[in-house]
């Protein structure tokens, strides 16, 4: 994988610290580390992250309602965590989640699979582009 510049939205001190010094150690840059919705959708305008690692359970605001605000301006690969991610697999049942607790392993398998999404979309746009906008 790539080294990335990776946003954290995560209110739980500790987590965000612990989410820094992981992605860290695997040599990429967190560029911001956000604890409420209204800074995260700032921050991601302001570092332009290449992946974003997010609570759905902030403190201040919904993790999701902040991505779904990110995403206005354009998609960016993203992995929900959180304690409970039923509210997640309900509402966005494609979407990339991770538990918590988990092990690293399964963060950088759903960091590849968010990363996925994104080269999946970009490939479907250039296939677009060559074929035209044909209804089948």
């Amino acid at each position: 994988m790539r080294l990335l510049r990776i946003m954290v939205v995560e209110d739980e001190v500790y987590l965000a610290v612990l989410f820094a010094e992981v992605l860290g150690a695997m040599g990429h840059d967190v560029c911001a580390i956000e604890s409420t919705q209204a800074n995260a959708v700032a921050a991601a305008a302001r570092c332009q992250p290449d992946l974003m690692i997010v609570d759905i359970g902030l403190g201040d605001g919904s993790g999701m309602i902040a991505v779904d605000e990110i995403l206005l301006t354009g998609f960016v690969p993203h992995v929900f965590v959180s304690g409970d991610i039923t509210a997640v697999q309900t509402l966005r049942p494609n979407a990339v989640a991770i538990q918590k607790p988990f092990f690293v392993a399964a963060l950088n398998l759903a960091m590849q699979r968010a990363l996925g999404i994104k080269t999946a979309l970009e490939s479907a746009g250039e296939e677009m582009a060559k074929i035209g906008p044909h209804l089948i």
